[in-house]
Parts: C-alpha cells; structure tokens; sequence
C-alpha cells in the first residue's frame, strides 16, 4: 500500500509541475511581447503607464481564466483516476475476499503487512489487534509446520516453485488452532528481481484437514480395536528395517494368535468376541514401549514390532509378560473368559531382511507354537522352513490325491463288550502316497482341513462307504458304520450334509447303517447351519457321536441339546487305566453320566485285556482298539466279520 500512495504523490508532482512551467512560459512571453509592441506604437510615457496597467490587469483576467481551466481539467483527470483505483481495489478485493478467504498485503522491504477485516473474522481477532508485519503473524503459525511455511515462501522466491502455496496451523485468539491454505502472487519486484512486494489469501481449510485425517485413519488403523492395521505395519516395519540398516540394531517380530478364540467367539457371540478383541489391544500395548508398534493383522491375529533390543533376556521378558497378562481372566459383562495366545519371534536380520520374509518366518514359529502346547512363545528356526516347505509340498501332493485315486478306506471293528459281537465299525481314511508310502492321517487332516480340501475328501470317503454298505447289506444287514466328519466340513458353504442324504436316497440306503462321528467342539457352535445338519442326519435315521469325548470343551448341557447317541471316550482316559486310577474313576463317570443322559459309551484305544475287563465291569457299552483289530482293509474287515458271524447280531 506504502508503493501505490508513493506512486500517487509522484504523479501529482508531474501535474503540478506542468502547470506551473506553463504559467511560466505564457507569462514571460506575455511581458516580452506586449512591452515590446508597446514601445514600438506609444512613445509618451504617460500613456505607456496606463496601458501597461491595463495590461497587467488583463495578464491577470487572461492567466486566471487559465489556470481555472487547466485546474479544473486536471482535477477531473485526477477525480476520473482515483474513481477507476477505487472501483479496481473494490473488484480485487471482492475477487480476493468474495470466497470467504482473508487477504494480506505484504511489503517485504518494511516488512509491513496489510491484513483484511475478513482475515481477523477467521481467526477471530480484532482489526488491527495483530501487529501489521509479516514477524508478527509467523509467531501464530504452529512451531511444528513453521519451518514448512519459511520454506515454501523460500523456494517460490528462488524460483523453485512457479506459485507460492503452503498449508499450516495458525493460532486463534481463543487458542484453538485453524489448519490454514496461504496462496500469493510477487506483484512487484525490484530491477534485479528481488521481490517488494506480494499479495495473497489465506483460506480456513480445517474441515478439509479433519476430513483428510479421517480418511487416512480409516486406511490405516483398525476400527474395532484403534490399533495400525496391516497396511499401517508393513509401513512401519519397512521403515524400522531401513533405520536398523543405517544403525545396525536389531529389530523384533512377534506374531501372535489367540488360542481357542473362535470358541469363544462361537459360543458368547460376536459381541463379547468384539470386547475381548478390545482389551486383548490395551493389555499388549501396556506390555511394550511407545516407540514400539502393537498392530492387528485381522481376525484374532496381531504383531509387535520392538525396536532396539538387542538384549534376547529383555525379549523374552516382554514375551512371558504377553502370555501373563493374556491368561489372566477377561471380564466381559456379566462373563468372565479365559483365552491364551501362542507367540512366533523372528529377528532381522538374523532370520531375514526382507518384510515379507520375516513375517512368514515369525508366523511359522507361532504356529510351531500352538502345535507345542499353546500359551507359549517359539522363536523361528532354520527347522521351521525346512517344516513349512516340506508342508507347502504336502499340500501340493494333497491337491492332486483324490484325482489320482490314492486315497483308500480304512475299517476298524467296534465290539460290543457284552457278547464280543463285531456289528459296529469306523471307517477310515488312509493315503497311499506314490513315493512316501502310506501318509499317516494326523499328518495329512490337519493340512486337509487348513486348506479346505477335507470337504472334498470328506465327500469322497463317505461315497466309498456307502458304495461298500450296499455290498455288505446282504450278507451283514445289521452292520452300522461310523464317518468322521470335521467342523470344517460342517462350516463349509457347500452343502454337503444335503448330499450325503441325497447319495442315501439314490443308493436306496437307510440312513439306520451310518454314525456321524462329531468332535466336541463342534457342540460349542451354536450357529443355525450346524444345528440344522444335524437334525438333517438324525431325521434321515443317522446316528450321531461324539469322538475324543473328555478333551474338548463339551457340558452336559450341549449334550442334551443335540440329542446324542453314542460318547466314544478318548484313548488318553483309557490307555492308562487300572483299578482305583485317576483315569478309571473318569472313565466310570464318563459312563454313568452318559447313561443316565440315554446315551451309550464307546471306549477307544482297548489295547489289553485288563482294560476291556475294567470298562466291562464299569458298564461300558462298546470297545474299539488293537485288543480286537488294527484297522484293515476292506478284504481284511470282511474275513474278521466272516470269522464271528456267528456271534454277529444287533441288539
């Protein structure tokens, strides 16, 4: 503003100076030219005196008339100049403010800024309350962006940048901080271009700023627990490697999944799952520093990074303090739950540089981990991949397994300890690798049902047997056979409760022949689907069982609930029992309850006759073990049926 009063007081100077050198020259060509013609036509001096008086009265008319015109023919140019300045500072200031932004007006060599009304209203300042220099607002700009604003206004005067943009927090008069977009113009600059003066706006852009940090919060953080998500880790743990590359520190992963966490998830519904989830966060974060990073990866699943410690004593502190915290009970509304967690622990750049690389080797040991136990922490070893390829080649050969035939059935007699009678049997899935021989089965399901191919396998031996029952139908009428079936298979979206039924009515079988065999944990899921396979099987005329009864989480009250048939008790009871043992006092509860709850009682694993003879005498229905038969192939299964058909009857 100081350059453009300077610029007027300079044209009005021109103006005046006009004027007056042309006063100047009309009045000294007016002596000249009158005093000589004078001379030359009046020689008394009388009459030179009067006339010259006339003349000088005449010079005076004449120049009056003059000046008024030149006067006022300025004045109007001037009038007409300041009407077009004003009616121009009105549209710029329009154009500038008309959108609500404030306007400054900087003069860098007084370092005087001008500040609009608006530019106050924003901030909620009094006019002229801020002092008018550009030092003055910077002392309201947040410590954390100044260095930011300083330089984008260096780098547009340098060239660097063809605008001058820059976003930053200025302070308000109340305290409270507005996230603030700069914007402006150099309007004039000096002969060897150095700036003078700028102007420009300054815009309120807060809810843009807060729309902007929900977005990005919403990318990477996890919405049921406030944690980094997985995109936020990998982030995190990339930079942290490049960190540790520069310092040579060492830096920790743990990858850790809650155990059994889907039963309660299952049994207590989503809602305290959800809880759980929550608490499950703030116990971890108080197990490690705020330089470190507590991520959920999705599901029960979470890693930490920890940062610098190279010390494996203080890693394994900070371990042993997780799995604490975790088995101390959660109370949850009116439930109080008990959860663990099993952690996998790698390091870089021992175990690896890469992310990728590292996190596959942290949760490799995490699920070495939950094979040992649960409630535990494994650091990865060179073992665990040789483990993890020898798997990923598992599930290879698994894939290709049911279309090369190399799965075979398996039958173990069940005897009813009464009589000795065989007309109940397991059926059961054995495969013939080409190269690795015979595969045990606790090697292979597990896998099966981590990839889902135990639905398709499950289907594929419940076929086998229905096929063989028609076989066997007219020469053991009375013959039932029991099939596994996993929760993975009850879980499955393929319906295939619907097609073993359906596989029944086409092979015009009863459904009287087969026994679902169930795992307890299956009674916790409580879920529609579940439910209503089951009553599908019992309305078809299955029976239903529960396999390994006594190891998972089953209650009486489950048990009466899904209506079961038969109780096989786990071998891990059975195998060890002798009179008046620990086992044999769970074993005869184990069938006491069951009886009185209809229910008849299968022992597993009878392996001498001491044990038949103890289960015998408690009451127990049926025994199945090496006692009577390992389990044989079809040929085999049928010469022992053959060898006690005489015994062979159903009660």
């Amino acid at each position: 503003m100081n350059q453009f009063f300077r610029k007027k007081s300079s044209r009005l100077d021109l103006i005046v100076l006009r004027i007056v050198g042309i006063y100047l020259a009309f009045g000294l060509a007016w002596i000249f030219a009158t005093d000589s013609a004078l001379f030359s036509l009046i020689s008394s001096y009388e009459e030179f005196s009067i006339l010259n008086t006339y003349k000088g009265v005449a010079f005076i008319f004449i120049t009056a008339l003059l000046l008024y015109s030149l006067f006022r023919r300025t004045l109007k140019q001037q009038q007409s100049i300041e009407q077009s300045l004003q009616a121009s500072e009105e549209r710029w200031k329009f154009a500038l403010e008309g959108s609500g932004d404030g306007v400054w007006d900087w003069d860098l060599p007084s370092d005087h800024v001008f500040r609009s009304a608006r530019w106050s209203q924003i901030y909620g300042y009094a006019e002229n309350e801020i002092t008018p220099t550009a030092a003055a607002g910077r002392e309201l700009v947040h410590p954390d962006d100044l260095a930011i604003l300083i330089s984008d206004v260096q780098n547009y005067f340098s060239g660097k940048s063809d605008v001058y943009i820059s976003e930053f927090r200025l302070r308000c008069k109340d305290g409270s901080w507005k996230w603030t977009l700069a914007r402006g113009m150099t309007v004039s600059s000096s002969a060897d271009g150095k700036p003078l003066r700028m102007i420009g706006t300054h815009s309120d852009i807060t809810n843009r700023k807060n729309s902007e940090a929900q977005v990005t919060h919403l990318a990477h953080y996890d919405q049921l627990t406030g944690l980094p998500n997985r995109v936020l880790f990998l982030d995190r743990f990339k930079q942290d490697i490049k960190k540790a590359q520069r310092t040579g520190q060492i830096v920790t992963l743990m990858f850790l999944d809650l155990d059994k966490f889907k039963e309660v998830n299952d049994s207590l519904g989503h809602d305290i799952g959800d809880m759980l989830l929550k608490d499950v966060a703030l116990r971890l974060e108080s197990c490690v520093r705020e330089s470190d990073t507590v991520a959920r990866m999705g599901g029960d699943e979470f890693t930490i990074i920890l940062n610098d410690i190279s010390s494996q004593v203080n890693i394994e502190r900070i371990a042993q303090d997780i799995l604490n915290k975790l088995t101390t009970p959660f109370h949850l509304g009116d439930e109080v739950i008990h959860v663990s967690t099993s952690i996998g622990i790698s390091n870089y750049p021992k175990d690896g540089i890469e992310v990728e690389l590292l996190l596959k080797n942290a949760d490799q040991a995490m699920y070495v981990a939950k094979e040992q136990g649960r409630n535990r922490y494994q650091y990865f070893t060179p073992i665990m991949q040789e483990e993890a390829l020898k798997r990923m080649r598992l599930i290879s050969d698994l894939w290709g397994a049911l279309n090369d035939n190399q799965f075979r059935v398996y039958y173990q007699p069940i005897v009813d300890l009464a009589t000795g009678a065989v007309y109940k049997a397991e059926a059961l899935i054995r495969w013939q690798h080409p190269t690795r021989g015979l595969v045990s089965p606790d090697e292979f399901i597990p896998v099966a049902e981590d990839t889902g191919l135990i639905v398709d396998i499950g289907d594929w031996l419940f076929n086998e047997v229905a096929t063989q029952t028609i076989k066997w139908k007219q020469r053991y009428p009375n013959l039932q056979v029991s099939v596994n079936k996993s929760p993975v298979q009850f879980r499955s979206v393929h319906d295939n409760c619907t097609n073993w039924i359906e596989q029944l009515k086409l092979l015009g079988l009863s459904g009287e022949s087969f026994i679902v065999e169930i795992t307890e944990g299956l009674l916790l899921d409580a879920r529609d689907s579940v439910i209503n396979q089951l009553n599908a099987f019992r309305e078809a005329g299955m029976k239903i069982a529960i396999d390994d009864f006594g190891t998972g989480y089953s209650s009486l009250a489950y048990l009466r609930k899904f209506d079961i048939d038969f109780v096989k008790i786990d071998r891990s009871f059975t195998s060890n029992i002798t009179p008046n043992s620990s086992d044999m006092v769970l074993c005869e509860a184990i069938i006491e309850m069951s009886h009185k709850l209809g229910m008849q009682v299968i022992a597993e694993g009878v392996e001498t006759d001491e044990q038949r003879d103890l289960l015998r005498n408690a009451g127990c229905d049926f025994a199945q073990g090496y006692l009577y038969s390992k389990p044989v192939t079809v040929d085999q299964f049928e010469s022992l049926l053959d060898a006690t058909q005489s015994n062979f009857s159903l009660n």
